[in-house]
């Protein structure tokens, strides 16, 4: 059984690190792995696949940055290569990324089964390109491993054949537990950054609604730049919140205790999470990260896909429309902690994953 799978983006490389894993224990089943380019700044892509002990790409793709249409476009064609050449069995996307739709896109029109790691999420909000690529991977995927009972319940809803949906658990689980204890053997970041265990928070900022939103992007700045005044705050800076704030007019003076750095490793990321009394993001990966660190988090979107977070209490929603507002959200949440449960199963996702696959051999 020859399977195909997908990548593109800082986060599935986390995730295909554990389900590749899984994947090539089971005698059979062979592996191709196509990397798109999405990410290709070497903090987004070559340390992860250092890192995480992720064999090369057999298929590096370069696509690079471009608009929407433009970027998916070009994986959609030059996956559709890679497919007719090494005709598999099944493609494997993961999560939400235009990689994700792409390589969906691509192995639907050529009538190779789909199988899409972390189905099923919704933030219902269309304007998120994010949204838009997990409904249509959803609905052309012959497999559908959800992290999740509410991801199951949003498929069922939305009519998607039963067959089809595997409630696995999230394969970030599987990757933190698998990685968490090695990162604290290796990383040195706190000692790097001169930080001390529970008194820092960390933030990170991403997402296009964010940067791209001038008004939103200073609210952002203006609010962690307040809790920066007297707490520490570690910002590793994504590439496209540098670009962002290189356009910006310039700025006020940074804040004594406002700590910037180039993209982390996912280990270091790890190290950082665990240790810090309180996380700020808009990913969406980070989220569910805080939450197996048992740490709070402030989320600075509109919504979430992780819906369970906000419920349990670990996550707070804040739309980053006011910089007090923002502070004081970071501020009190600061030590809370949520309700213990365990919404993203036993650390066995990726295994799970694996079986399924074996079990459909090849037949959609």
């Amino acid at each position: 059984m020859k399977l195909v799978s997908v990548v593109g983006a800082r986060p599935q490389f986390v995730k295909a690190a554990v389900v590749s894993r899984a994947i090539r224990a089971v005698e059979g089943m062979n592996e191709v792995v196509v990397h798109t380019g999405q990410h290709y700044d070497a903090n987004m892509s070559d340390v992860f696949f250092a890192e995480l002990a992720i064999a090369p790409p057999d298929y590096h793709l370069g696509i690079g940055s471009a608009a929407h249409g433009a970027q998916t476009g070009r994986m959609l064609e030059a996956i559709e290569k890679v497919l007719l050449e090494s005709a598999p069995d099944w493609v494997l996307v993961y999560g939400d990324t235009n990689s994700t739709l792409a390589g969906a896109l691509a192995a639907a029109k050529l009538h190779v089964p789909v199988a899409h790691v972390e189905a099923g999420l919704r933030s219902f909000n269309r304007r998120m390109p994010e949204e838009i690529n997990r409904v249509l991977t959803d609905h052309v995927a012959e497999l559908l491993f959800a992290p999740t009972q509410v991801a199951v319940e949003n498929l069922r809803r939305e009519g998607v054949a039963a067959r089809g949906i595997h409630l696995v658990g999230d394969v970030m689980f599987d990757a933190a537990r698998h990685f968490g204890a090695r990162a604290e053997a290796v990383s040195n970041v706190l000692h790097r950054l001169r930080l001390k265990s529970g008194e820092y928070v960390l933030a990170t900022i991403h997402r296009a609604e964010n940067t791209d939103d001038r008004k939103r992007l200073e609210v952002i700045l203006g609010g962690i730049g307040r809790v920066a005044e007297t707490t520490p705050v570690v910002f590793p800076v994504h590439p496209r919140t540098r670009a962002a704030l290189q356009q910006q007019r310039p700025a006020a003076p940074q804040p004594a205790h406002l700590v910037l750095t180039e993209p982390v490793g996912y280990l270091d990321m790890l190290q950082l999470e665990k240790n810090a009394c309180l996380v700020v993001t808009d990913s969406g990966g980070v989220q569910k990260e805080a939450f197996f660190f048992e740490r709070p988090c402030v989320t600075l979107r509109d919504e979430t896909e992780w819906v369970e977070l906000v419920e349990l209490g670990w996550n707070q929603l804040v739309p980053p429309r006011d910089s007090d507002q923002v502070a004081d959200a970071i501020r009190s949440r600061i030590g809370s902690r949520g309700i213990a449960a365990a919404p993203y199963g036993d650390g066995t996702a990726s295994q799970q994953i694996a079986a399924v696959l074996q079990e459909r051999n090849g037949a959609p």
